[in-house]
């Protein structure tokens, strides 16, 4: 888990952009669950948004805007996505992981 030293890279920003941050000593506590949460929603849209894509731009009848406000919402989700991978591959406990991969030994 994160070492005590660190902070969490929350999955939204706040003004102007900037990255929020959490000690996340307590991985327990309102806003960890908060920000686990708030993940778990922007994977689950993101994932809702991808099939969309595809359904679009299979059906080649879609007009530039609608293009345009597809890449706009994509450009959002990979963002979303890019930044939990960031904040998730922060916490990995690096003693289990390995230039090869993670371990087969549990946590």
């Amino acid at each position: 888990m994160t070492a005590s030293n660190e902070l969490r890279l929350l999955p939204w920003s706040g003004p102007d952009d900037k990255p929020c941050y959490l000690s996340a000593d307590d991985t327990s506590g309102y806003l960890s669950r908060l920000a686990d949460s708030a993940e778990e929603t922007q994977l689950g849209l993101g994932t809702e948004l991808l099939a969309h894509a595809v359904e679009v731009l299979t059906d080649g009848v879609s007009d530039p805007e609608e293009l345009r406000f597809l890449a706009t919402d994509l450009t959002g989700a990979l963002r979303d996505a890019v930044r939990i991978a960031t904040s998730r591959g922060r916490r990995l406990n690096p003693t289990h992981y390995s230039h090869e991969g993670p371990s087969t030994h549990l946590i």
